[in-house]
């Protein structure tokens, strides 16, 4: 019996570039989690937001069954990737095999973290501070990659995760970045909205920066933007953000 071919492809930087972008850009998810008194997956929806490093972060209620599934077995599976008209399967999605590691209010990261997710999902601010809400980040181990018919990738969890030496550096200044390169360009978001060809449907902003792109939000939409190579100081994501705004088409 002859061998059969492998569906999958050679994951290479395309492919990467389209995972990350699927990951950040989701503004929501469904979450697979293994119910402990079942062993069942038991899947559900959260809203998503990243970390300065790309790693997905879900708020969520201890109430939930999900939550109490994670804290039993850290183990989920986080789908992303939204359909379009036709066709569902058509469209590129991403399943990230995650681990979850809460983040307590006495981290270090914790405000980073609730002010990125706030910037995302403004909505939030109404529950965001109950005692009985809590974030996990989903350290990302592996995932899989269907860009559509018969193109299908494995990729590692480091993938996914920004690898710079300036994600806190970046992260302590990024409100300062956003505020001041808005004062100095006051039309560079909606120059940005108009190169990317954003949808419109309002006054877009940029709600976050990292090492590896930029992120943009209108009401309920949300564009990512990936850098070609990552930046290593506020001053080049600056630099990079400006040339796509306003260069030569």
């Amino acid at each position: 019996m002859k061998d059969q071919p492998s569906p999958l492809r050679e994951t290479d930087d395309d492919a990467r570039k389209l995972a990350r972008v699927l990951l950040r850009s989701a503004r929501h998810a469904a979450i697979a989690v293994l119910a402990p008194e079942t062993g069942f997956p038991f899947v559900s929806r959260v809203l998503v937001a990243t970390d300065i490093d790309g790693i997905p972060v879900i708020l969520v209620s201890q109430l939930s069954a999900h939550t109490r599934a994670l804290a039993r077995d850290p183990r989920a599976s986080l789908l992303t990737g939204e359909p379009g008209k036709g066709d569902p399967l058509a469209y590129p999605r991403l399943t990230t095999q995650c681990l979850a590691e809460p983040v307590e209010h006495s981290s270090p990261f914790y405000a980073r973290i609730r002010a990125r997710f706030l910037a995302r999902h403004p909505k939030a601010k109404l529950y965001i501070d109950f005692p009985d809400f809590l974030f996990f980040r989903l350290k990302p181990e592996q995932a899989s990659l269907n860009g559509g018919f018969g193109r299908a990738y494995h990729l590692e969890g480091n993938d996914l995760v920004i690898q710079s030496a300036a994600n806190e550096e970046i992260a302590a200044g990024a409100a300062a970045t956003v505020r001041d390169l808005v004062e100095r360009h006051p039309d560079v978001e909606e120059s940005l909205a108009t190169r990317l060809k954003a949808p419109k449907s309002g006054s877009w902003r940029i709600c976050g920066i990292d090492p590896s792109g930029f992120d943009m939000i209108c009401g309920d939409f949300l564009l990512r933007y990936e850098f070609e190579t990552l930046s290593v100081d506020a001053d080049h994501i600056c630099s990079n953000i400006s040339k796509i705004a306003y260069s030569i088409p």
